[in-house]
Parts: structure tokens; sequence; C-alpha cells
């Protein structure tokens, strides 16, 4: 710990230097900002103590918590005061030199050069102290904790910071802006009025302004929540959901709801319009805001709503946990978990309000969240019918910007004498769309789904079936598969091509289970499909990818179109050797068309030119005169 009245010069972190550089240089028609960040910072530091006081209630006394704004107009200074938990000299390095490298880097990928929105930024990585500087060409920050030496913090924002010990002697914390001269704006108080009121209202922690000998109290210094429904707008949901996300896009849509019986607490949950940057980091803790009797209790409580919500936010404040409640104990805890069911169930229901009633916003929001909530298949077998209604898909029936197909629309497309619900999955639209799986069902006139997400087979899978139509993926050998497209013709080739696909078994062993004559097909010469038991061959894939063994891997079959030119010569073709390369050349194209990778691409290629030469050489030669 620091003993001496001297300060110590510090260097900046790097990544905080690019940060101080785009805040002081680049935010100056946002300025307004700062204020907001500074408050909340404080009104964050008051709830810490609170929490802290749950073990040690010695730690508050008889403090009534409070954020202070106190103005000089002859020194030029505005200083934002708190009573909250403070810092160790240890905490003010830590929190005010360094930035968490992860955070600034994305901080740093995420700005646009819109001033505008890269101001919104900042709260949301974790960086609002910084917003002092937008209008301080000074910031001194004076901290005690109640069982540390006070601390004293500042610096220029140029490159260096200076710390020293200090003889402050109340817990809390201090910020003191030494503001430019072109922004002495921030030194009147009904400006200051008018900012808190905009952007800090919501807030339950007191905020106070001295304006010479007088202090008013110039928020409504009530926790958002608890106030009735009556009494709130759009605009204060929506400025409260900026106060605890920092998304300066506001929410889609929300609930706030008040239960009381059994169990009693209330709700309020927020759909956002954009995902949050760690949104696909599963290991990321989820969750929403958690409240005991209006004290906060932690950030994300990831018990409160199953990981495929995890787009949702917002909090919950019961009277039934108590005050020391740890994440230990929400585990495995009844009251929790009926807590828990009931957001889940109020969560569909705003999103199946947004599908019936604004089937526009819902498209977006499945475009940004669709991935996430399909995780719900698989993880919530109670909730699986509820989300089924909620999935979107593209389709073979529609095209362009058509909107896309639920399976409610499909199931009443279907003809009258279909079995099931067909699908095919592929790594893109484009790929899907021009699959040659979807040849033969096309020519019947029937509706294939496109799944184009990696998770789409394991959501097929486990969803099974919907109205009691089973889900069939059409890139599949199953009986039920290959009846719906079957043709008078296909018994009349099979005889016709018994030796052509005998003798390819033979000069493929170890690459495909067997071939066959198929009905599948009408523009294309060969396609791969699955055994009837066994995964696609884009699963298969996909589990090579994440370094997973495959369990019901197994070698595909190789279908041919029997009315192609290329399969047709390959029958008529006596010569073993010219065989051998129309029959690879076939088996890497159709493998290329899954979207799979070739063993030897170079062996294909001198293949490939072989048949050509071959074939220009077999063309009957022109003498120019």
């Amino acid at each position: 710990m620091t003993t001496e009245t001297q300060p110590q010069i510090k260097e900046f972190q790097a990544e905080t230097k690019q940060v101080l550089r785009l805040v002081i240089h680049s935010m100056y028609s946002h300025k307004e900002i700062f204020l907001r960040e500074l408050i909340s910072n404080a009104s964050d530091a008051c709830e810490k103590l609170r929490f802290e006081a749950l073990a040690k209630p010695d730690l508050l006394g008889a403090d009534t918590l409070s954020v202070r704004l106190v103005p000089d107009a002859a020194a030029g200074t505005l200083s934002i005061k708190d009573n909250g938990v403070g810092m160790s000299e240890a905490e003010v390095i830590d929190n005010l030199g360094t930035i968490a490298r992860s955070g600034t880097k994305r901080f740093l990928e995420t700005l646009s050069g819109d001033s505008a929105k890269d101001a919104q930024l900042i709260g949301q990585f974790g960086v609002g102290f910084y917003s002092a500087f937008i209008v301080a060409d000074k910031v001194t920050v004076l901290t005690k904790r109640t069982d540390t030496p006070a601390v004293l913090w500042d610096s220029d924002g140029e490159g260096q910071y200076q710390i020293q010990a200090d003889d402050k002697p109340d817990r809390g914390t201090e910020v003191i802006l030494h503001l430019r001269d072109e922004d002495k704006e921030f030194l009147e108080p009904a400006r200051l009025r008018q900012l808190v009121r905009k952007y800090s209202d919501h807030l339950s922690i007191p905020i106070i302004l001295k304006s010479g000998e007088t202090e008013e109290t110039v928020n409504q210094a009530k926790a958002f929540w608890t106030r009735p429904k009556s009494e709130l707008n759009d605009e204060d949901y929506q400025a409260f959901y900026k106060h605890i996300t920092h998304d300066s896009e506001g929410a889609r849509v929300w609930a706030h709801n008040k239960v009381e019986g059994n169990i009693e607490y209330t709700s309020l949950l927020y759909l956002p319009k954009r995902a949050p940057f760690d949104l696909f980091e599963r290991e990321q803790k989820g969750g929403i805001q958690l409240y005991v009797k209006r004290v906060f209790i932690m950030d994300k409580a990831a018990e409160l709503l199953p990981p495929w919500l995890r787009f949702m936010r917002g909090l919950v404040d019961t009277a039934d946990l108590p005050l020391n409640v740890s994440r230990e104990l929400l585990q495995n805890n009844r009251t929790v978990e009926k807590i828990k069911s009931a957001l889940v169930k109020r969560s569909l229901d705003l999103l199946e309000d947004l599908a019936a009633n604004k089937p526009e916003e819902y498209a977006e929001f499945w475009k940004t969240f669709g991935v996430v909530l399909k995780e719900g298949i698989i993880e919530d077998l109670g909730q699986k019918e509820r989300i089924a209604k909620l999935l979107r898909f593209h389709s073979t029936a529609a095209a362009g910007d058509a909107p896309e197909a639920t399976l409610e629309q499909y199931v009443s497309r279907m003809k009258t004498d279909q079995k099931a619900i067909y699908y095919l999955t592929a790594d893109t639209l484009a790929a899907a769309r021009n699959s040659p799986h979807l040849e033969g069902f096309r020519a019947s006139g029937l509706e294939v789904l496109l799944l184009i997400d990696r998770i789409d087979e394991w959501v097929a899978g486990h969803l099974h079936e919907f109205e009691g139509k089973t889900l069939a993926n059409v890139a599949s050998s199953a009986a039920d598969v290959a009846s719906a497209i079957e043709t008078p013709e296909k018994a009349a080739a099979e005889s016709a091509f018994k030796d052509t696909t005998e003798r390819l078994g033979k000069i493929l062993l170890g690459k495909i289970a067997s071939a066959q004559v198929s009905a599948r097909l009408t523009d294309s010469p060969a396609v791969l499909v699955a055994g009837e038991f066994g995964v696609s061959l884009r699963m298969g894939r996909i589990l090579k990818q994440a370094g997973q063994n495959n369990p019901f891997a197994t070698l595909p079959i190789l279908e041919l179109n029997p009315k192609h030119p290329l399969v047709l010569r390959l029958r008529d073709t006596k010569d073993e050797a010219t065989f051998a390369d129309l029959a690879h050349v076939l088996y890497d194209q159709a493998m290329l068309a899954e979207g799979g990778e070739l063993d030897d691409p170079a062996i294909f290629v001198r293949r490939v030119n072989r048949l050509i030469v071959e074939g220009f050489a077999a063309q009957p030669k022109i003498i120019l005169s």
C-alpha cells in the first residue's frame, strides 16, 4: 500500500490510451452522456455497499445512501459524490488505470466511426468512467473503503495518471471534473436537473443537487419497477432499459408484472432489438438482475432463465428469498424454480404476441435471436410445442424476400397424401436451393424446408414431429423419403443398371455403402445420401470440426440418375480404367455438391482432365482446307 505523500506516476495500459483518445477527440457531439455514466457508477457503488452490508451491517451504519452533484462555478469544477463502497488503492489502479483486455478489444472492434453510436458503447463495455474526459481536461478521484486508507487519483487523460495517499475521512468516492471552458454549461443547476431527469430519473438511489446553500433531490428516488404501471410510459421503460443494458437502440417489447400469492415478486422483462457481443459465447453467464426486497443481489442470475432465453434482459425483485442468497442457494431452490417457470412462460407470451400482432418486428427478432431460441427445442421438452410454433424456416415454396415459413403454414400447404414434413440442411441458403436432393421433390411438387444453421439438424432430431407429422430429411435414404418421389420408370432402370451399380460398389469400396438407381434426381448425375439410420454428411462434418466422434457414422449411398448422359456413359463403358475414372469423378462431384472436401483434389483434377481429353479424342476431326 502507498504510505508516502508524494504521488506515484503510472502509465495507462496501452488499450486504455486508445479508449481515452477516442473519448477525448471523437465524442464531442454527445458530451452529456458523461453525467449518465458517472451517476450510474456512483449508484452502483451504493448498491454494492448495500449488498456488502447484508453480511456486515456496521458498514452501512445510519447513513442514507445517495449521490450528490456539486457544481462550483468559481473553481470551474463539477463533483459527483457518493457514500457507497469506495475503492482501495489496488482497486483504483485496477479500475481506473486499466480496462479488461477482452472488453477493450471488443469495444475497439465494435466502433463504427459514428460518434453517436460509439458514444452509446461506452457503458456497455465497462469503460464509462473515461467519459469524464469528454468535458474535463483533468479528473480527480478521491475514494475510501471503510477498511482501507483513502486514495487520491488524478489525470489529464494524456497517457499517465498519478496516485497517492489522502486524508479523506469518510467512505465513498468523489469524482471531481475540472471542466473545459467550452463545457461550463454543466455547472448550471437547470442543465444538471434536466440531464438527471432525462437519464437517471429511474434510479432508486436519491440524486441530490447542491445549488448554493440549497439541496434538492432531482430524481424519483424510487425503484423503477415498484412504481405503478399507470404512472409509466414507453419513454420511461426505454430509459430504464438503456440504464440496465447500456443499449442505445432501446428494447423491442417488454412485460412488467407484479405477482402476489404463494410467491411474491415483481418482474420486468425486456426483449432487445440487437444482440449483445457475447450472445453466442455460451460459457458467458447470461441471466437477469436479481433483487431481494429492492436490494440488488446479483447482475446476471443465470438460474432465473434458461440458456435458450439468454437474450432476455430485465430483473426480478422478490421478498421470498433471503437477503444473503448466493448462487449456490439459487440452484435447486423451489422458489427460484417457480419464478423461473413463470418467467419462461412470460417470455414466450411476449414472443407469441409479437409474432401474432407484429410479424415484421418478429421477423427482425428472428433474424437476430432465432438461433438461440432454437436451443429450447433441445433443452426444454416442456416448452417444445410452444417454441416449435415460433420457429421460422426458409422454404422451397418461398423465394426472394418472401417471409419465412412457420411449421403451421407448411402443414396447411401439405398434399392430402403427404405423410411427412420434409427438410434439407445445408451450409448456406444458396447451397440448399441448388442441392441435387431437391430435384425429385420439386418435380413432385413437394415443399421442402431449408435449414442452414449449424444447430438445425439437432433441432429437427429433437423436435421429431409437429402436429402428428414426422420430420424427414430429404438427404436420407429412408424408405418414407424415397417413397415420396418414386417413379414408374425406376424399377426398369434398376434392372438395366444392376451391373453398373455392382461395379461401382467394388470401385468405390470403403467410400460408399452401395450404389443404386434413384428417382430423386432430374438434372444431376449422382448424389450422396445418408443411410436410413445414419446422420447426414453435413452433420458428420460438423461433429468432426468440433473434434467429436460420430457414433452414428456410416458410409453414404451413391444414388444415380439413370437418364443423365454421364451415367449412361458410365453404364456403357467397358474399359475398367475409364470406368474407374468416371466412378470417382461422379463420387467426388457428389461430395462437392454436399459441401464436403475431397481426400485428394489433385487426383480429382487429373481424372477430369483425362476424361475431357478422351472426349475430345473421340470427336470427329475437322480438316480445314
